[in-house]
């Protein structure tokens, strides 16, 4: 496997701060310059002065900490990292402390304990995970603990990591229970001393993250939970399990990010109960990203670009989601501009109680992708307190410009609620997706399970007995512009409807299954205008009959 090795960075020893200073002989600065250049140099901490050696082999945690603990103590200020690889436990970040990561660095993941064995690397071990048992029923456990970790931070503020260098998490466990991935060791995630994550933040605020790379970031990359006021931009994460989870975060901005998580989710807005409580993630923009779950560890970092073998076994999954821990909600999240290839379509879930409501999601390619391009679930898990936990809803969700090339035939993009919860107010335009098709007549008559309470996934249901839209409990659906085209001949209908009541239909573009393009059962209310697909319609209720 090809794994990204930091040595072929290009180790440029001049670093972004200073050097606009440098190139001015001190004689031809003010006296206020030099002033202001002489007060700047006091807040930058350089980790090496502290001790840091930078070399790969020796431990560098205590001389990070002591850095960080220094610009803290100062009041603020920048903690560099030079040209170098620091190889480190668990790094704790502070409040008005920045640490720049420069061209050639790399924050090495120390390797965690085995099991069984009472120290990691040179008798070091990540900090325990903190107790958290009242919650730890209500979502994974991952999800569940943040100072295990290789760099943390819990109720801090005014707190950025920027600048183009590497945290490569080489040592970090994946998560427990889980199969081998990548070339993990495999570490047990609630073994003592083990570390999970990458970084992990827990109710913070004033946020940034920009511009540096994480490969293998364990069980998340980013685990951020609780965090206001949240702003990632240019991050390359390259990775076996989540990219980046956005856990009960408001005011969150993400852009012009790349993941490759091949084994799990890319940009995952979530809205646990790891805090206690049910909070929503809100007021999210994701734009001009890139997700995928098709390429080789390591392979996305170095610009190789290699592609697991069709054999590998590998998920594919690599897509942006809101869900699965859905206890709060998911409110205003408006998502542009985003780039899928070889991976999931998007997942808009509800399935602990939250209110996922108010998504707007607009231009969108699909290329290679292993399901369809949309999973829409409102279900009944409830995972959280029974005595406030019910079902809760999806409504009000526009999706726009939407291409798809090469989905795989089965299944096809899924709106889906439960008997006496239906998703509501859903209009998609301007859409088009090309299957691999292939389906049978026989699968056009399947009657797939509700499921209400099992883990959601597009899998989830089976053979699918639609080619293009499975829609199901749902009220108030309005579809436009939308064209439906197979590679190869498909026996089923293109679109499937059960227990929908309010359905527009405009210019839909769709080939004639086996039987006919609309299979509808118990339908009200249903209208059919100016498509290629049907002659128009208009009908009061209707069971069990094909257009």
């Amino acid at each position: 496997m090809n794994v990204f090795d930091p040595t072929r960075r290009n180790l440029l020893r001049t670093g972004s701060f200073g050097a606009a200073a440098a190139a001015i002989p001190a004689a031809q600065l003010s006296a206020s310059a030099q002033q202001s250049a002489a007060s700047a140099s006091h807040d930058i901490f350089d980790v090496r002065k502290y001790g840091a050696t930078g070399d790969g082999k020796t431990l560098d945690t205590p001389a990070v900490n002591r850095a960080i603990e220094a610009a803290a103590q100062a009041g603020g200020g920048i903690v560099r990292f030079s040209a170098g690889t620091y190889l480190c436990f668990s790094i704790r970040l502070k409040s008005q402390v920045h640490l720049h990561l420069e061209q050639g660095s790399t924050i090495l993941a120390a390797e965690s304990p085995r099991p069984g064995d009472a120290t990691g690397y040179n008798g070091g071990t990540y900090d325990a995970a903190e107790p958290n048992t009242a919650w730890d029923a209500y979502q994974d456990y991952g999800h569940n603990h943040w100072h295990n970790s290789l760099l943390w931070g819990e109720d801090i503020h005014d707190f950025s990591i920027t600048g183009p260098g590497l945290i490569w998490g080489k040592g970090l466990s994946f998560g427990a229970n889980r199969p081998a991935r990548g070339d993990y060791p495999i570490y047990i995630a609630e073994q003592a001393g083990v570390g999970n994550k990458a970084i992990a933040l827990k109710n913070c605020r004033n946020v940034l993250l920009r511009d540096f790379s994480i490969l293998k970031g364990g069980h998340f990359g980013l685990l951020l939970t609780g965090v206001d006021n949240l702003t990632i931009d240019n991050l390359k994460i390259d990775t076996d399990r989540d990219g980046m989870d956005i856990d009960c975060c408001q005011n969150v901005r993400v852009s012009n990010c790349t993941v490759n998580s091949p084994w799990d989710d890319g940009i995952c807005p979530k809205s646990s109960y790891a805090l206690g409580y049910a909070r929503p993630t809100r007021n999210v923009t994701i734009a001009n990203c890139w997700v995928t779950g098709t390429y080789q560890l390591g392979t996305v970092l170095d610009g190789a670009f290699k592609k697991f073998a069709t054999d590998a076994g590998v998920y594919c999954t690599g897509r942006i989601k809101c869900g699965t821990e859905s206890n709060g909600g998911f409110i205003n999240i408006a998502i542009t501009g985003c780039v899928f290839e070889g991976c999931h379509g998007y997942a808009l879930e509800s399935m602990d109680g939250a209110l996922l409501e108010d998504i707007a999601i607009c231009n969108t390619t699909m290329r290679d992708i292993v399901a369809g391009p949309l999973f829409v679930r409102l279900g009944s898990r409830l995972r959280g307190p029974k005595e406030s936990t019910q079902v809760g809803t999806a409504q009000r969700i526009l999706i726009d410009n939407l291409v798809c090339h090469n989905a795989a035939r089965t299944p096809c993009s899924i709106l889906s609620g439960i008997p006496g919860h239906a998703i509501q107010d859903v209009k998609l335009s301007n859409i088009y997706v090309s299957t691999a098709g292939g389906g049978t007549a026989a699968d056009g008559q399947i009657v797939p399970p509700e499921n209400e309470a099992k883990y959601p996934d597009p899998e989830m249901f089976g053979p699918m007995p639609a080619s293009g839209f499975f829609l199901r409990h749902m009220k108030n659906v309005e579809m436009s512009h939308v064209e439906i085209a197979n590679d190869t001949p498909d026996a089923r209908p293109a679109f499937h409807l059960t227990g929908v009541e309010r359905a527009d239909f405009f210019a839909i573009t769709a080939p004639r299954g086996a039987d006919g393009v609309f299979s509808l059962n118990n339908v009200k209310d249903l209208r059919i205008g100016w498509s290629r697909a049907a002659a128009d319609a208009s009908i009061g209720a209707i069971d069990r009959k094909m257009l």
